[in-house]
This record gives structure tokens, C-alpha cells and sequence, in this order.
């Protein structure tokens, strides 16, 4: 993500923050009308684009709704609404693997679909990310977020917005390996991040030389192989831990 985006993405999330408690609060009462487009640009001096951004993110948890020609809304607040992938457990393997089976196919057309639009700011992306796992793996530090980096650097370069959204969206069970490390001694095979690099860098590279089938061959093996060691993890559950895992 180039630092421009990421600079839209944070003032949008503070902006739609900001509104969600003026909602919360009853600044705003179910069925008045919030202010424009234009309005919310001058009041907290951004472009238009961010504050449908951050109108976006407030319709997506049920606080507004956008009729068309009329304005943006304010709904009752849901109280306690589930929103999706609130219940993944993290510490489940058997949750993790719900979510790796839908990353294969969500995941195998984004690194296609990246191969063949990405740009050259975007690879420049994809390239950091991927050496920043390489620096955790070679310092023994912890590769969940630059894990994730590397794979959002790639939905951003689908040039679809949906794909990095749908990845925020499972943030919290995308890379678990963080979570199960509090498990027993053992229980994690010691080759987990054994080829974490090369099937990282096969992604990496096919994407670089505009090869889709590639790009999805190696996204597909590398879930796959994620998906094959989490299976085994669960089969040499001890009984106690698999009990807590249903």
C-alpha cells in the first residue's frame, strides 16, 4: 500500500469514527439526514473520496444508509450485532482451517488477478513486504503482520478494492500462527516457516513476470501446504486441547 493510500485509509477510519459517535450518542437521531459529501470535506478538510470512504465503513456496520438522490441516513444502532467472522476463534485450529479453505479460492484469483494488473508502485510494494517476512524469519521475530502485509500488498494489486477489504474484514484469523503459539511445547510442527519464504517468493516472482497461471499455481500450493499442516496440527491434538477446540 503506497503511503497515500494508507494515509486516505487512516483519516477515513477516524472520520467514519467520529461520526459512528455522533450516531452512538444520538448527536444524529434514527432518520436525520447527515450532512453532505461536500459538507464533511470542508469540516475536516479531506477529499470527497475519503469521506465516502468513511461512509462506506458506517453503512458496512448497519449505522446508516445511503438512498439514492436524498442523502445518508442515521439507522438505529444495532445493539450487540454480530457482525461477520466476529466468532472466529483464533485458538480453534478447526476455525483456522474454515477460514484457509476459503482463502484458497478467494486468494488463488487475487494473485492472478494481480499478476496481471499490478503496477509498477505496486510491485515495488509486494517486493517490501515479502523482504520484511524475510527479515522476521532471519531474526526469529514473530511473521503474522508482515505475513498479512504481504498478502493485502497483493489484493491491493488486483486494482479491485474489494479484495483488500475482504481481507481486513478476516484480519483477525487471516495468519493465526501468533495465536496457537501459546499452545503446548510441541504442538506447532518445527518446519512451519520452513518454506514460508520460497512459496512466498514463487507468488512474488510470477506476479513480477505478469503470469497468472503461475501466480495461481503457487498461491494454490502455498495455502494448500498451510491448510495440510494445520490438518496434522489438529490430528496430534491431544484429546484435553481438541475437546476446547469443538
Amino acid at each position: 500500500m503506497t503511503a497515500e493510500a494508507r494515509q486516505a485509509q487512516s483519516l477515513a477510519s477516524m472520520i467514519s469514527a467520529a461520526l459512528r459517535e455522533d450516531l452512538v450518542s444520538g448527536v444524529f437521531r434514527v432518520g436525520d439526514k447527515l450532512p453532505s459529501e461536500s459538507t464533511l470535506s470542508r469540516q475536516y478538510s479531506v477529499s470527497r473520496t475519503v469521506v465516502r470512504e468513511a461512509i462506506a465503513i458506517l453503512r458496512a456496520d448497519g449505522l446508516v444508509e445511503a438512498k439514492k438522490g436524498a442523502g445518508v441516513f442515521a439507522l438505529a444502532p444495532k445493539q450487540n450485532a454480530a457482525r461477520p467472522f466476529d466468532d472466529v476463534a483464533t485458538q480453534r485450529i478447526s476455525s483456522v482451517i474454515e477460514l484457509l479453505e476459503l482463502r484458497t479460492v478467494f486468494e488463488v484469483e487475487s494473485a492472478a488477478l494481480a499478476a496481471l494488473r499490478r503496477s509498477a508502485a505496486q510491485i515495488e510494494d509486494i517486493l517490501e513486504a515479502h523482504r520484511e517476512v524475510g527479515k522476521c524469519l532471519e531474526e526469529g521475530l514473530p511473521t503474522r503482520d508482515a505475513d498479512f502485509g504481504l498478502h493485502l500488498a497483493i489484493a491491493e494489486a488486483t486494482q479491485n478494492r474489494r479484495f483488500p477489504e475482504f481481507l481486513q474484514l478476516i484480519r483477525s484469523g487471516i495468519i493465526p500462527r501468533g495465536d496457537l503459539q501459546g499452545e503446548a511445547p510441541g504442538s506447532r510442527p518445527k518446519d512451519y516457516n520452513l518454506h514460508l519464504q520460497e512459496e512466498h517468493g514463487n507468488i512474488v516472482d510470477a506476479i513480477i513476470e505478469g503470469d497468472a497461471e503461475a501466480a495461481r499455481l503457487h498461491m494454490r500450493a502455498h495455502l494448500k501446504g498451510s491448510l495440510e499442516r494445520y490438518k496434522a496440527l489438529l490430528r496430534n491434538q491431544p484429546l484435553a486441547n481438541a475437546e476446547r477446540a469443538r
